[in-house]
């Protein structure tokens, strides 16, 4: 299985490299720049692409031309940016800049809109394709937050999944969404689960939690899917 993670380099997406995987898969890590240390799974081969999402257009270049070559049976799409006082009791929605508001909507809907264009050639060739999308609670209904531009963007990657499997539904493509809560990205996937969940004290999702979801996915047969799966912290009073 070749399986190409976006936003690789940390928190989430470098948990995702470092967990997901068996003897012969290959993994392809997408971020600005490669992490200097990085643990992996013995058999599995790690690959990196140097792209820029912040330049969509530019970085869907380099990723396709990337994976050509060998083709692609999963795209894991883990890149998100938000306000600057996002989930900050400061945050007001007038005080954002406009600039910031184009930066969001580029990095979270324009950017996967165009990678996946351009990647979904070379999936539809896979036996089993499947897009993985990191999306938000945010992104539900009523979620009881008020960052207007990060939310929207979350509840348009539920529309591009939507979209993308009613599109491609007889090619078998398998599109999911991961609809997260507040992640404890401090601790790797390296720190006992057992320690990092206690980190937030029941506020915070460790990743070792995300990386055990998306492995069921992956195990899936080609006859189901995941639509998607919301994922809260088990304290967290809106869920």
């Amino acid at each position: 299985m070749r399986t190409l993670v976006v936003g690789a380099s940390k928190g989430l997406g470098k948990a995702l490299i470092e967990g997901l995987g068996e003897p012969g898969d290959t993994l392809i890590g997408v971020s600005r720049s490669q992490p200097a240390h990085l643990d992996h799974k013995a058999g599995v081969e790690v690959q990196w692409v140097e792209a820029n999402l912040a330049e969509p257009a530019k970085a869907a270049r380099v990723i396709e031309e990337a994976v050509s070559e060998h083709g692609l049976d999963t795209l894991i799409y883990n890149l998100g940016i938000w306000e600057e006082l996002a989930f900050d009791p400061a945050y007001s929605f007038l005080g954002d800049s406009d600039d910031q508001l184009e930066a969001i909507v580029s990095c979270n809907i324009t950017a996967t809109l165009l990678l996946i264009k351009r990647l979904l050639p070379a999936l539809l060739k896979s036996a089993n394709p499947r897009i993985i999308l990191t999306g938000s609670t945010s992104g539900l209904p009523q979620s009881g937050r008020p960052e207007v531009a990060f939310g929207a963007s979350k509840f348009a990657l539920r529309g591009i999944a939507d979209a993308l499997r009613e599109g491609y539904r007889q090619q078998r493509l398998a599109v999911t969404c991961l609809n997260l809560g507040d992640l404890n990205t401090e601790d790797p996937l390296s720190t006992p689960r057992a320690l990092a969940e206690q980190r937030g004290e029941g506020q915070l999702i460790p990743v070792h939690d995300v990386v055990q979801v998306v492995r069921m996915i992956l195990s899936l047969s080609s006859a189901s899917f995941v639509k998607d799966i919301t994922l809260p912290a088990i304290l967290d009073e809106r869920f």
